[in-house]
């Protein structure tokens, strides 16, 4: 049934009172309303603290047992390096045999063996040191590998500045790591936690809330009033806008003062492609709160095509470049992948243009499109 337009063209005073009209009434709604506040205030706040402080991909205080079989000081003191080094939690055993039945039963994830010969081999240039891991999880285990690595390497360059080892090698590796200094995973997580806030706090609370109106029928009375369609879109996005808005900046200032973010870029670079950001998630909760129109399923459409591909398809948890060609092509689709690498871009490297234009350029034309959709399908017809 198409209702009719009880007036034409108004002027654009009597569009914007209208659609000050229902901004009020949203914003009213969203006080009133204590889901409303729980998703977009209360929920961020505990998803940054809990995803900041709880998920974290640097391993520390790793239980590892080191068998010292060589008593002289050239070994103790290899082993009081790993004693010392905050990423290991040292138990000393004098056996191989002993320190396996430890790992069989979980209480070391790796070994270090400091054989015998090591302090006469060492002086022959040519000592060894063994480590062995729980390759149960490939990926803690590659971490725990590569401290114990620096651990090794940490003391054969402080014996090389003493001139206790001769260095017989024309090249002395040396590593550095740009972007990250600290080498701390939150650098790399907290960027992913923004964007799933952001996509939560925007698409799920408008998806929630529009299609909440539609069961109770309160487009119905509206499609009775001269309200346009576009009208209607306005007073969604604006009060939900602000809503996101100050979700991503209390994001923000937890990456700031929590987690010790380093901010190289511009803010109004990041405020701007957050923006653009903010838009699209709205734009999809619009969208699909509007074609479906029933809550439950337009909630589980929701998580489905926006919060699953946050955390699979971002590159917040896993490196895109280690997905199959055919799975990187479909991250393409997902507007948390662009927003995700301007983020880490922005506040770690700085105001790289070819990055930030290329995925502000995407989010852009996604906001337009997902927005233009969302309009259409909110349009003045019953079915």
């Amino acid at each position: 049934m198409k209702l009719p337009q009880i007036c034409g063209d108004d002027p654009l005073s009597s569009r914007a009172r209208r659609v000050w009209a229902l901004g009020q009434k949203e914003v009213r709604q969203i006080i009133r309303d204590p889901s409303s506040i729980a998703l977009g205030v209360v929920f961020p706040t505990i998803l940054i603290l809990l995803f900041g402080f709880g998920l974290s991909l640097d391993a520390k205080h790793v239980p590892v047992g080191v068998v010292l079989e060589d008593a002289s000081p050239d070994a103790t003191e290899l082993a009081s390096t790993f004693q010392l080094s905050r990423y290991f939690d040292v138990r000393l055993v004098g056996s191989m045999f002993t320190v396996q039945k430890l790992m069989l039963a979980h209480q070391v994830d790796g070994i270090v063996w400091i054989p015998m010969d090591f302090s006469r081999r060492l002086r022959g240039g040519d000592a060894k040191v063994e480590i062995l891991l729980n390759g149960q999880d490939a990926n803690h285990a590659r971490i725990v590998q590569g401290y114990a690595q620096g651990a090794v390497a940490q003391w054969t360059k402080r014996r090389l500045g003493e001139g206790a080892i001769a260095f017989d090698g024309p090249v002395m590796l040396q590593d550095r790591m740009w972007f990250n200094e600290a080498d701390d995973s939150h650098y790399f997580l907290v960027p992913g936690v923004i964007v799933l806030v952001i996509t939560l706090n925007g698409a799920l609370l408008t998806t929630l809330v529009v299609a909440r109106e539609w069961e109770r029928g309160t487009f119905e009375a509206l499609f009775a009033t001269p309200v346009r369609s576009d009208e209607i879109l306005l007073s969604k996005v604006i009060p939900y806008f602000g809503l996101g808005a100050f979700g991503l900046t209390l994001c923000l200032l937890a990456a700031k003062f929590l987690f010790h973010l380093p901010f190289r870029g511009s803010l109004w670079v990041l405020a701007a492609g957050s923006i653009l950001y903010i838009l699209v998630a709205l734009g999809i909760g619009l969208l699909i709160s509007a074609t479906v129109k029933v809550q439950f399923l337009a909630s589980q459409i929701t998580l489905a095509v926006a919060f699953v591909p946050v955390v699979l398809l971002s590159g917040f948890i896993y490196d895109l470049n280690s997905l199959p060609a055919a799975m990187r092509f479909v991250t393409y689709i997902f507007p948390a992948r662009y927003y995700t690498s301007l983020l880490q871009t922005v506040l770690l490297a700085g105001d790289f243009w070819p990055v930030i234009l290329q995925n502000a350029a995407v989010l852009a034309g996604m906001a337009t499109l997902l927005l233009l959709m969302a309009r259409r399908a909110l349009k003045k017809q019953l079915d």
